[in-house]
């Protein structure tokens, strides 16, 4: 007989989330029912209650359960968590309010626009680092992204400030966000410009920007990118498919399939 444990499983999972011995398995667990995109409505229910768990505590304050659950939330794709999420936007942990940011993006619900450009007030004058953290007051890149993914077009007065903003990857946001809201080659021509950056932590930055787009012009720009081939893959993947959500009349072959294909070939 094999020694090996028993495969993990939504009850397994369930039963892991809600105890508050070991919150590494309950760490785990909020991963795993996200990752397994359960249609289970007790992992929604689940996981609303772990985005106010108050016993899972890093050291600096934080709360890491919280952060992951806002993210499996963000998979399940259940509109029911978007006023749960919403209200985590408030939460006192950063990293909390980035993970319901995207989350919100990810869910496609129009009642999330205005509680994230809420969070853009004071534009860039108020955008400025957070006293004695390693991180801005607001997460702006999961904002601005967020806003671009919903296509909240009335939002696009409040985003172009942050294309001066100080931080490149704030700009590189922004720069995303306003192609998605206008199609103006102006921010997707800003992105490719980017990947030209000397700093290869930026240069990722910007790839993934640029994919996210779908802004065809950008393919070459990002196979030649000097970066690992593995993103470029995935850049190159979801600016495909960001393509093709925009162009769904096209044919699945087209040229353009076909030589965006012919560059992901050429990187295997």
């Amino acid at each position: 007989m094999s020694d090996s444990p028993p495969p993990y499983t939504l009850e397994q999972a369930l039963a892991n989330l809600q105890q508050t011995e070991d919150t590494s398995a309950r760490y785990y667990a909020a991963w795993w029912l996200g990752h397994s995109r359960s249609q289970d409505a007790r992992a929604l229910e689940s996981l609303v209650l772990a985005l106010e768990d108050e016993t899972d505590r890093s050291p600096d304050g934080g709360y890491p359960l919280r952060r992951n659950a806002a993210k499996a939330l963000g998979k399940l794709g259940y509109p029911q968590a978007v006023p749960p999420l919403i209200r985590a936007l408030q939460d006192d942990d950063y990293y909390v309010r980035e993970a319901a940011a995207r989350a919100l993006g990810d869910l496609q619900d129009a009642r999330a626009i205005a509680p994230l450009t809420a969070l853009l007030a004071g534009g860039v004058a108020a955008a400025q680092t957070a006293p004695d953290k390693p991180h801005l007051l607001q997460p702006y890149e999961a904002i601005l992204e967020a806003l671009g993914s919903l296509g909240a077009v009335e939002t696009i007065a409040e985003i172009e400030p942050f294309l001066d903003h100080f931080a490149p990857k704030v700009q590189y946001a922004a720069a995303r966000a306003l192609y998605q809201l206008t199609l103006n080659p102006q921010y997707g021509d800003r992105l490719i410009q980017a990947l030209q950056g000397p700093e290869l932590q930026l240069r990722r930055s910007a790839l993934m920007d640029l994919g996210a787009t779908g802004y065809l012009p950008g393919a070459t720009a990002i196979a030649q990118t000097f970066t690992e081939n593995s993103l470029k893959l995935i850049a190159l993947r979801d600016l495909w498919q960001a393509h093709r959500q925009r162009a769904p009349q096209e044919a699945p072959l087209s040229q353009t399939s076909r030589d965006i294909l012919a560059l992901m070939d050429d990187l295997l």
